[in-house]
């Protein structure tokens, strides 16, 4: 049922954290993250620069 590897579900859950303990912040603007959805993005960018194994983006 999952889409992810294991690295990639490890990545947006620490992203998930850091955002609810208001600690994690956005790339360009430096603002804290809110968005449930934008956190799991971050999760999924950083994991990908790792080379996790994840489907491509989608276009």
């Amino acid at each position: 049922m999952t889409k992810y590897g294991r690295a990639a579900q490890k990545s947006v859950k620490t992203a998930m954290h850091k955002m609810k303990r208001g600690k994690l912040i956005s790339g360009r603007s430096g603002k804290k993250v809110k968005s449930r959805q934008q956190a799991i993005a971050i999760g999924l960018s950083e994991a990908r620069k790792k080379g996790a194994k994840l489907p491509p983006y989608k276009k």
